[in-house]
């Protein structure tokens, strides 16, 4: 598994313990900008599977570090798909839905047309693409508005924001649905135990049947300002802060967002056999904890 030290990463490392034996790749472990590092390190480790939870994010900073973005994103799945093909094993990858624009009114499907509008969109696509046409069985998990309470992410901000400042302007224009990390690594842990042979790691008959794309969020929608709103509503220590709702033009960033990229989950619901969780139920169940 690489990527530990990130959100889904992290709720990864202890999820996919019972799967069998787990090597743990970090960011000191392994340097997903050098190619030869990336195939020395599958080899060494030779897995059957490789569950890939790293990324470049900062999807901002991103504008002016295309090249690094890309490398991460694009680049290193890429070759994770063929060392995998190369030996035999599966791969579990991550994307997001910044690939789309936003402009579709309904929900998006796993067959609907990408088209980012920013340099992490772009590279997340291009990972998505390569691996796919490597043809190697694989799940892509397409996922959105990831928070948890590690890293960085926007409950965190908020939080965090609430205890300094009496206001905060809060964007209420774009909306997609708030998943939790650990929803994401507990559905991955589940699929994979499905599709996974208990007594035969090489087979992977049935992780063919099930290899493709699949959205991946809590159930639900909400805009930034509705998601802010639940969180302090959650924190009684902050629900004196005054939330203001303003449209994205009086909150401009270096990176476009997508203003409406709600993801249907019909495929996912079908694969795993349960409903996603309400985004809002989970929220307050990570809160809790």
């Amino acid at each position: 598994m690489i990527g530990k030290e990130g959100q889904v990463g992290g709720q990864l490392s202890t999820l996919l313990q019972p799967l069998g034996k787990l090597v743990i790749f970090g960011e000191n472990d392994l340097d997903l900008t050098q190619a030869d590092r990336i195939r020395e390190k599958i080899r060494d480790v030779h897995p059957h599977l490789i569950v890939n939870a790293a990324a470049y994010t900062a999807v901002d900073k991103a504008e002016e570090e295309a090249e690094l973005a890309l490398a991460v994103n694009g680049t290193a799945p890429a070759i994770l798909a063929e060392e995998a093909k190369r030996l035999g094993a599966a791969l579990v990858h991550y994307s997001t839905d910044y690939v789309f624009d936003g402009n579709q009114p309904g929900p998006y499907t796993e067959e609907d047309s990408p088209n980012p509008l920013s340099v992490y969109g772009r590279t997340k696509l291009a990972g998505d693409e390569a691996i796919r046409s490597v043809g190697l069985p694989h799940l892509i998990f397409r996922t959105a508005w990831v928070y948890g309470l590690q890293g960085k992410n926007f409950l965190l901000t908020i939080q965090r924001l609430a205890k300094e400042r009496d206001e905060l302007k809060i964007v209420d224009d774009q909306v997609g649905s708030p998943t939790w990390c650990r929803t994401i690594a507990q559905i991955t842990a589940n699929v994979l135990t499905q599709v996974l042979p208990e007594h035969s790691p090489g087979d992977l008959s049935r992780f063919e049947q099930a290899s493709g794309l699949y959205n991946l969020v809590c159930s639900g929608q909400t805009s930034w300002f509705g998601f802010a709103q639940a969180i302090l509503k959650a924190s009684p220590e902050s629900q004196n802060t005054k939330l203001i709702p303003i449209p994205t033009s009086e909150y401009p960033t270096p990176a476009p967002r997508p203003a409406h990229a709600v993801l249907y989950t019909e495929k996912q619901h079908a694969a795993v056999g349960r409903t996603p969780p309400a985004w809002d139920t989970t929220l307050n169940y990570c809160l809790s904890r």
